[in-house]
């Protein structure tokens, strides 16, 4: 389904390129969109790791919630295509081997996608060569793969190499193996693709199921076996594999590229002792993103050939006619045919190999595909809070944006703005924003939108928070609030001078449970003794989270239970504090993750605070008991209080409540003039600068 999305906006080290050619997948997107037309039991059953997921958010959400979370998810539009050619028309401001007009072809997933107008980082776009067509340098992403396929068997000058499997990426691989002067022999089902392999430079093309390949390939090598088998094809069996081993000879290397089982077997495998090598898609650099997405590349001394250096080198070979596409790159179609296209591939008869989507790149129509908003619906307005969320991610869009269409007689969703165009025009379709944009410069500059909802990466808050401020709007801002004293220091003023209704997202203090746990402390005499458990589970230390977007669990996270502490213990910081860390040298955690914090404040009450990961989640995330004057209250997870050694009635619910929907009521109230803001913005500052005191370990 072709959809308008806004064009995403170039940052500093990415380029913007109109896309003249992309490059249909016939294994990956097929197994895509066919999977996109189950239903959501069976999408969730062929994910078994996202099982465990579905029950705990069953566990704290209910039914309904879980139900109508998981179809909105399995629903998103997710853009396809991976691999497209083009001409630069922006460039970023740290980008210097790129130019406005260049001819360019891209790579990678979410990145080189079947669209107009794609944003591509530094390290996933090559220059594309003379002699090289736009349309043959579409294929980059399939010829890096087959060219990673080749590296990885390393097959030397004279060398016998059998490929398995002469769809697109079989065909491009036995051409790399020719111009690498080995002997090819190609193997696959279709006999038109073996005949085809043939016309293209293999020396023997075999069908399987018609010819005894083992027999034949053993004929071919004089009874030794091939030196390599590379693996292009796709199965969920274990046969190619075993196959594949078969064939080779003694103390060869059988290569897997395609997606195949895996399920090997010891015989002959290890009386032949055969190398077995899995390729990783381009080369070095593929799912790193401190390459790809940061622009870091590996030095050229150690690392030859990474991915970016595979597709340049590819695009090289077809400029040399050494590569040649006019026989594998089938069909041409416009890209208002998409549909047609991929059914030409799912069942086309034949099917083609490669099918090249083609884009009107015609000079008139390039200002209207640069816009960075699309209007969706007419705005009508009325007298509800005009809203604008900052960030369309996966909280955002299960929690906030469902919360903000209960409360509809209060606020009225007007744009949606995220960097992933895709993920702005969806969620504002999916939720009936009047528009989308990449741009939220769009939105404070629009005076219907009077609060804006910034839910992006934790190191964007602090800025996007100040340029709110300073725009006039009310500002609800998840946590944190800053990740450095420096950020805050920074943001504080603006707000004060400002002026503008402001709430960071620290629900707990307006759960149910916490709310009724207030109403009863606030009868107490003396102090109390608050110990707080957060059982918060593993999280890898290459998560977002746990980089320089995040900073960390304790700034990211804990100062969810540090606003909590000061709001039960009624106080505005602690007088003393103590920081302890678990120094974990297993790389997977982080010493941020497990910390055990006591402070004791100015009207005697001391608290404590356990964060850890090393627990399972399958235990409750989070306690919270509390001791004073003969009572003890326990709120478990939110979906209780409990009251011992007093006659007060606690509070109990089937499903976990946070206090998400009644922040946004509350925030409300203060955005009309009904009542006063629930925070202080001196509140809010002592309890960022907790969270970053502890996480430095004061």
């Amino acid at each position: 389904m072709l959809a308008d999305v806004p064009a995403p906006l170039v940052g500093p080290d990415g380029i913007l390129v109109e896309v003249a050619y992309s490059l249909i997948s016939s294994g990956t997107e097929l197994a895509g969109v066919r999977h996109s037309g189950k239903s959501v039991v069976q999408r969730v059953l062929e994910k078994p790791e996202q099982i465990e997921k579905v029950m705990n958010m069953l566990r704290q959400q209910g039914i309904k919630k879980t139900v109508a979370r998981v179809r909105e998810k399995l629903d998103e539009g997710t853009p396809t295509g991976y691999s497209c050619s083009g001409v630069v028309i922006q460039v970023g401001s740290r980008v210097r081997d790129f130019q406005r007009g260049d001819r360019v072809a891209c790579a990678g997933a979410g990145v080189a996608q079947h669209a107009e107008i794609v944003l591509v980082p530094h390290n996933l776009a090559v220059q594309v060569p003379s002699g090289c067509s736009l349309r043959d340098a579409s294929s980059v992403a399939l010829g890096s793969i087959a060219m990673q396929g080749v590296r990885r068997a390393d097959p030397g000058l004279g060398e016998t190499v059998a490929v398995f499997g002469l769809g697109l990426l079989g065909q491009i691989t036995t051409m790399l193996l020719k111009a690498n002067g080995c002997r090819v022999a190609g193997v696959d089902i279709d006999p038109r693709r073996t005949a085809l392999a043939l016309r293209l430079g293999a020396d023997l093309g075999l069908t399987a199921g018609f010819d005894s390949v083992q027999e034949a390939l053993s004929e071919f090598t004089s009874g030794f076996g091939v030196d390599s088998t590379i693996i292009t094809a796709a199965s969920e069996g274990n046969e190619l594999v075993q196959q594949a081993m078969e064939v080779t000879r003694k103390k060869g290397r059988v290569v897997v590229v395609g997606a195949v089982g895996l399920g090997l077997q010891r015989s002959p495998f290890y009386e032949k002792e055969i190398d077995f090598l899995i390729s990783t898609s381009y080369g070095p650099g593929r799912y790193d993103p401190r390459y790809e997405n940061q622009g870091l590349d590996y030095p050229y001394a150690y690392v030859r050939w990474t991915e970016r250096r595979n597709m340049a080198e590819y695009l090289r070979l077809i400029a040399a006619d050494r590569v040649k596409l006019d026989d594998v790159l089938e069909k041409e179609v416009d890209l208002s045919q998409a549909a047609y296209a991929y059914q030409m591939l799912d069942s086309g008869d034949p099917r083609p190999l490669g099918v090249v989507l083609c884009y009107d790149t015609d000079a008139d129509n390039q200002q209207k595909k640069v816009s960075t908003s699309i209007r969706l619906k007419p705005f009508k307005p009325d007298s509800r809070i005009g809203v604008a969320l900052i960030g369309a991610g996966g909280f955002a869009r299960g929690v906030h944006i469902p919360n903000l269409r209960q409360l509809s007689s209060l606020y009225h969703l007007r744009a949606v703005v995220s960097g992933t165009p895709t993920n702005a025009a969806s969620a504002a379709r999916q939720f009936g924003a009047d528009y989308a944009t990449t741009d939220y410069v769009t939105v404070l500059a629009d005076d219907t939108v009077d609060m804006v909802m910034i839910c992006t990466r934790h190191n964007l808050h602090a800025a996007m928070a100040i340029e709110a401020a300073r725009a006039g709007k009310a500002i609800f801002l998840e946590k944190p609030m800053a990740l450095t004293l420096e950020e805050l220091q920074e943001l504080v003023p603006v707000l004060r001078e400002a002026n503008v209704p402001f709430m960071v997202g620290f629900n707990r203090r307006f759960a149910p449970a916490v709310q009724r746990a207030k109403e009863i402390l606030s009868k107490r005499q003396g102090p109390m003794m608050l110990f707080y458990r957060v059982n918060a589970g593993p999280l890898p230390s290459d998560h977002w989270v746990q980089t320089e977007e995040g900073g960390g669990r304790i700034r990211g996270e804990a100062c969810h239970m540090l606003d909590l502490i000061l709001y039960l213990t009624g106080s505005q910081g602690p007088v003393d504090l103590s920081v302890s860390k678990i120094i974990n040298k297993d790389e997977v955690k982080t010493p941020s993750d497990n910390v055990a914090v006591v402070m004791r404040f100015e009207n005697g009450s001391i608290a404590t605070l356990v964060y850890t990961s090393l627990g399972t989640m399958e235990y409750p995330k989070e306690r919270v008991e509390i001791f004073t004057g003969g009572r003890v209250l326990v709120i478990d997870d939110f979906r209780s209080l409990e009251v011992e050694g007093s006659k007060e009635k606690g509070w109990q619910s089937s499903v976990q409540n946070k206090g998400l929907l009644e922040e946004l009521e509350a925030f409300a109230r203060e955005i009309k003039g009904e009542e006063v803001p629930a925070f202080t913005l001196d509140e809010l500052k002592t309890v960022t600068e907790l969270a970053i005191r502890i996480d430095q370990g004061e």
